[in-house]
C-alpha cells in the first residue's frame, strides 16, 4: 500500500465518520422536537445543516472534491440560526455584522457560480 491509497482510506473514514456523526445528530435533534411536541425555525435551520453536511460528504465520497459552496452555504445557515437564537437584549451592531457577514458569503457564492456561465470562462489558446 503506498502513501497516496492510505491518506485516501483516512480521507474516506475520516469522512464517514463526518457523515454518521451529522447523522446521528440529525436523529437526535428529531427525537427532541417530537419529545418536546415542538418545532422552532431554529431547529429546522439545524436540521437543514445537518442535510447539507451529509450531502457534502457524499459528495466527497463520489467525487473525491468539495464544492466551495457548499461550506458557505451551511455557514450561512449557521449564521442565520445564530441570528435567531440570539438574545434581545444584545447590541444591536452585532445584528449588523452577522447579516454583513451573510451578505458577504451570498456575494462570494454569486461570485464563485458566475465564473461557471458561458462566455466568462477563460478562452484557452487566444490568438
Amino acid at each position: 500500500m503506498n502513501l497516496q491509497q492510505l491518506i485516501r482510506y483516512v480521507q474516506i473514514f475520516s469522512v464517514t465518520i463526518i457523515f454518521v456523526g451529522s447523522f446521528i445528530g440529525l436523529l437526535a435533534e428529531v427525537q427532541k422536537m417530537i419529545i418536546s411536541y415542538q418545532v422552532n425555525l431554529a431547529d429546522l435551520l439545524l436540521l437543514f445543516i445537518y442535510v447539507e453536511v451529509m450531502g457534502m460528504t457524499r459528495i466527497y465520497l463520489m467525487d473525491q472534491e468539495i464544492r466551495i459552496t457548499y461550506p458557505l452555504i451551511i455557514a450561512i445557515t449557521a449564521i442565520s440560526r445564530l441570528i435567531i437564537l440570539q438574545n434581545k437584549d444584545l447590541d444591536p451592531s452585532v445584528l449588523v455584522y452577522e447579516s454583513v457577514a451573510i451578505l458577504i458569503i451570498a456575494l462570494a457564492i454569486i461570485i464563485l457560480r458566475l465564473r461557471y456561465l458561458k462566455g466568462l470562462e477563460p478562452k484557452k489558446n487566444q490568438k
